[in-house]
C-alpha cells in the first residue's frame, strides 16, 4: 500500500539531480554542525543540561508562565493567552484592527504557520509581508516552507532570478546570489517603512524578566519592530525558559545545532515597548497542555525547532520536505503531526529508517525515533497499518518461531541469485525500486557458525 508520502515521495525523486543537490546540501550542513559542536568539550554537558531545563520546566510550567507573564507586564508589555489557534488569530486581528493597521511585517515564525495566520489576516483584509529571505520567497511563490529554518533551500538561485523578475522587477535572466540578496533588501526597505505593525515569533521567553528572545541571521526582526510602533510577539507557552542562565545553555546551542554557526548574527531580547508604541505577547496553548499529560510524547516539547533532525534524517533528505502532510517535516514533524491529529498524519510515520540519528543530534536530546516506534505500534489499531506489512510480518514470526523452518529457507535462500530478474525485481519487491539486492551467500551465517562449534567439539 502506497502512502502519500511514498507517493509525494517518488515525485519529488523524478527530478534525480535536484535530489542528489538537497541530500548533499542538508548533509554539509550536517557536517558543519559536527564540526563545530566537536569543538566544544562540554557539547555532551551542555545537551544533558538542556534536556534536564527543558524537562524542569515544562513540568513546571504553571509557575514558570505566570512568572513571565507578571514581568513582562511590569515592563510595560500587554500579555494575551490564547488556547488555541483560532483565540490566536482573533487576537492578533482585533489587536491589529484597533489600531487601523492595514500593513503588518512579519519575522519569520513556524507557530504563524501552525495556526494558519498569514490567510486568516488576508481574508480580513490585512496585508502581511514576511521579511525573512526565505519565508519572502516562499511567499512570493504561494508555497509552504519546506524546513523550519531554511524554508527555500530546496530552491535554485535560478528559479528565485526567475521569481523576482516577475514579481519584483529585478534584470532578467540574472540569478547572482547577491544581486537578487540586494533586489530583496530594496524591496523589504519599502515594505519596512509603510508597514503600521510587526510581528515577530520567539525562540524563547525568559521567566525571570519578561524578555522574548528572537534569534535570526538577517536582522529582519529588529527591522519589524524599529519602524512600527506597535509590536506583537507570538510565542508557543513550551518556549519559556528559567533565567539567563538557562538562556546561555541554548544559545550555546541553538545556531550550532541548527546551521553549525557559534551564534545566529543576530539576537534580539525584547523587554518594554518603544517609546509612544504598544508591545503585546501572546502566549499559545494549541493542544501543548495536552501533550504534557501524554507520557509517550511529552518530550516533543523540548524541541528547540532547530531543524538538525531533518539535516540528518535520511529519508527527509532523500525525499524533500513537501512530501510529509504535516507543514513541519522530518522526524520532529512526523511526532507532532500525530499529535496534532494521528488520524489524518499517519502516512508519515513510515518515512523513518529507525537510524536514530535524529537523536543523536537533538540539542535537547528528544528521544525522536523512539516515539516515532511507539507511534507504528498504534498504526494496526487506528486502522491505519500496511496490509502487506502485516502479512510479511505474520509470514516472518512463523519462520522465526519454528528453528527447522528459517534453517531451511536460509538453505534454499540462494536460490533468489538464480531467479529471473522480473521474479524479483517487481511492485512486491519496495527495497528494489532503485535498488539492486545483495546476493545471498552460498553458506549462510548459521551454517558456517555450526560447522565452526562442531570442529572445536573432541
Amino acid at each position: 500500500m502506497s502512502t502519500l508520502h511514498t507517493s509525494a515521495a517518488k515525485g519529488f525523486l523524478k527530478d534525480s539531480e535536484k535530489a542528489k543537490w538537497h541530500d548533499a546540501t542538508f548533509w554539509s550542513v550536517r557536517g558543519k554542525r559536527d564540526n563545530i559542536a566537536m569543538h566544544l568539550d562540554e557539547w555532551e554537558q551542555l545537551r544533558q543540561m538542556a534536556s534536564d531545563i527543558k524537562k524542569h520546566t515544562i513540568t513546571h510550567l504553571d509557575h514558570y508562565l505566570d512568572l513571565f507573564a507578571s514581568n513582562a507586564e511590569r515592563n510595560g508589555a500587554i500579555v494575551h493567552w490564547a488556547k488555541d489557534a483560532e483565540e490566536f488569530n482573533s487576537i492578533v486581528l482585533d489587536i491589529i484592527k484597533s489600531h487601523g493597521v492595514s500593513k503588518m511585517v512579519k519575522s519569520k515564525s513556524m507557530l504563524t504557520e501552525e495556526c494558519e495566520l498569514n490567510p486568516y489576516l488576508e481574508s480580513n483584509g490585512i496585508e502581511v509581508v514576511e521579511t525573512d529571505l526565505g519565508e519572502r520567497i516562499i511567499q512570493l511563490m504561494h508555497s509552504k516552507p519546506s524546513h523550519i529554518v531554511m524554508p527555500a533551500i530546496h530552491i535554485t538561485q535560478e528559479e528565485v532570478g526567475e521569481l523576482f523578475e516577475k514579481e519584483i522587477g529585478s534584470q532578467p535572466g540574472n540569478s547572482d546570489p547577491t544581486y537578487l540578496t540586494y533586489c530583496a533588501r530594496m524591496s523589504l526597505r519599502n515594505e519596512f517603512l509603510t508597514a503600521q505593525a510587526g510581528l515577530t515569533g520567539g525562540n524563547f521567553g525568559v521567566a525571570s524578566t519578561g524578555d522574548i528572545v528572537v534569534c535570526t541571521n538577517e536582522g529582519n526582526a529588529d527591522m519589524s519592530t524599529s519602524i512600527p510602533k506597535l509590536h506583537i510577539a507570538a510565542m508557543g507557552i513550551e518556549k519559556i525558559v528559567p533565567d539567563y542562565d538557562s538562556l546561555a545553555v541554548f544559545h550555546r546551542l541553538l545556531a550550532r545545532s541548527g546551521t553549525g554557526q557559534p551564534t545566529t548574527t543576530f539576537t534580539s531580547h525584547f523587554r518594554s515597548p518603544r517609546p509612544g508604541g504598544e508591545y503585546h505577547i501572546i502566549l499559545v496553548d494549541n493542544g501543548r497542555s495536552d501533550i504534557i499529560a501524554d507520557q509517550d510524547h511529552w518530550q516533543t516539547l523540548k524541541c528547540l525547532r532547530c531543524g538538525a533532525c531533518m539535516n540528518t534524517c535520511p529519508v527527509y533528505r532523500r525525499s524533500g520536505g513537501y512530501s510529509y502532510t504535516y507543514f513541519i517535516p522530518g522526524p520532529i514533524g512526523i511526532n507532532l503531526g500525530m499529535l496534532r491529529n494521528k488520524e489524518k498524519y499517519t502516512d508519515n510515520v513510515s518515512a523513518c529508517s529507525l537510524c536514530c540519528s535524529c537523536d543523536n543530534v537533538c540539542p535537547a536530546m528528544v528521544d525522536l525515533s523512539e516515539q516515532i516506534y511507539k507511534w507504528r505500534q498504534q498504526l494496526d489499531s487506528l486502522g491505519k497499518a500496511d496490509k502487506m506489512k502485516k502479512a510479511m510480518s505474520s509470514g516472518m514470526k512463523i519462520i522465526f518461531d519454528h528453528p527447522a523452518l528459517f534453517s531451511t529457507a536460509l538453505k534454499f535462500a540462494p536460490l533468489v541469485n538464480h531467479l529471473p530478474r522480473f521474479m524479483v525485481y517487481n511492485r512486491l519487491n519496495a527495497w528494489g525500486q532503485g535498488r539492486e539486492l545483495p546476493q545471498f551467500a552460498s553458506k549462510s551465517f548459521e551454517t558456517i557458525w555450526k560447522q565452526q562449534i562442531s570442529k572445536k567439539k573432541p
